[in-house]
């Protein structure tokens, strides 16, 4: 049986001990009909492995077999029979659910995690800091209805942390930009007001920026293994190779990630729109209603860089991601027809998507 952080309520404990710990609330509760459910109860997908996934509930810790349309942070309605009928069991309808495109040439759609509260973005003070992946995370997340908050790491090892911070903040104007060091009691108390009991927190970011040592902070204990970056090139290494929901003692769940290398969003028109709302509103203005902004007449985007007030680079991530959130929301559509014209578009918004 894959490992579980032990610091969680067992699962002898109260039904109102375990399933508030792992975020059993009103949302969830008032899709179950009393008296309806011939024995399931709910259970909560803490790790998804190759064909199982962990679940953990009121008197259960136990291996089911996996289901494609269930990914860790779901709820389930447990089966009686489900060894023998997994897919019998009821998949609650979710409070939020954090997606991508699937990495490589996939044309599909992969979730990442559902029924996060709050999805710590986490980029270090070095060279990993990258202001347009910032904005891809924060645009995931509002898409996904989740809070974002971005946690700025490693600032002791650098000359001035100040000048990541002012960049952080330029494009989270609506989340907040916090700076801590991972490896520090106080790194509680500075994220206590995010993880209150029977909240659901997630670590995103790239490998070695710190999630896993902000998770077992956070837990307190060295319960995930971590390891130190490249010196050459400040790379992280993939230290937390799936993702898994932890317990700790303060009654919330931490979720812990592996860094994504590319992250192509899908589906995101309106997370995007609201990272870039000043530059979605003067859209709104142009001449042409499909003005491309590029050198269309009455552009109003266009007279904003020339006055001053919009950065031509910002402008130029803001075309790119509508433009390939477009595009894969589009061809990633069962049934498309995989072309090779459409295998060249994607191929080129993937190399897009890592710059």
């Amino acid at each position: 049986m894959p490992s579980i952080d032990r610091q969680a309520p067992p699962p002898a404990a109260s039904q109102p001990d375990i399933l508030a710990a792992l975020g059993w609330r009103p949302f969830f509760a008032d899709q179950v009909e009393a008296g309806s459910n011939d024995g399931a109860q709910p259970v909560r997908v803490v790790e998804a492995h190759r064909g199982a996934l962990h679940v953990l509930g009121e008197g259960v810790d136990r291996i089911i077999p996996g289901r494609a349309d269930v990914v860790v942070g779901d709820w389930l309605l447990l089966d009686p029979v489900e060894a023998a009928e997994p897919a019998t069991s009821r998949l609650l309808e979710r409070k939020s659910l954090i997606k991508r495109r699937a990495p490589g040439l996939e044309r599909q759609v992969q979730m990442i995690a559902a029924n996060i509260d709050t999805a710590f973005i986490v980029s270090s003070c070095n060279q990993d800091f990258n202001v347009a992946r910032l904005e891809r995370y924060i645009a995931l997340a509002f898409e996904a209805g989740v809070t974002p908050v971005v946690l700025l790491t490693k600032a002791d090892l650098c000359d001035d942390p100040a000048a990541y911070v002012e960049a952080a903040q330029a494009i989270a104007h609506l989340a907040p930009v916090l700076v801590l060091n991972a490896r520090l009691a106080d790194a509680q108390s500075t994220l206590a007001t995010w993880c209150a009991p029977g909240q659901t927190v997630a670590f995103l970011g790239s490998s070695g920026v710190g999630k896993s040592t902000l998770a077992n902070t956070l837990a307190g204990n060295e319960a995930i293994e971590t390891q130190a970056i490249r010196e050459g090139d400040a790379k992280g290494r993939h230290t937390t190779t799936r993702r898994q929901l932890h317990l700790p003692a303060g009654g919330y769940a931490i979720l812990d990630t592996p860094g994504m290398r590319e992250l192509q969003l899908t589906g995101a028109e309106a997370g995007v729109a609201e990272v870039f709302a000043d530059l979605h509103a003067l859209a709104g203005q142009c001449r042409f209603n499909d003005c491309q902004h590029r050198t269309e007449p009455g552009c109003a985007v266009r007279a904003g860089v020339g006055h001053g007030s919009i950065e031509n680079a910002r402008l130029e991530r803001w075309m790119k991601l509508v433009a390939e959130d477009k595009h894969n929301t589009a061809n990633l559509t069962p049934g498309k027809a995989n072309t090779a014209a459409t295998r060249k578009a994607d191929r080129r918004m993937r190399k897009k998507s890592r710059s």
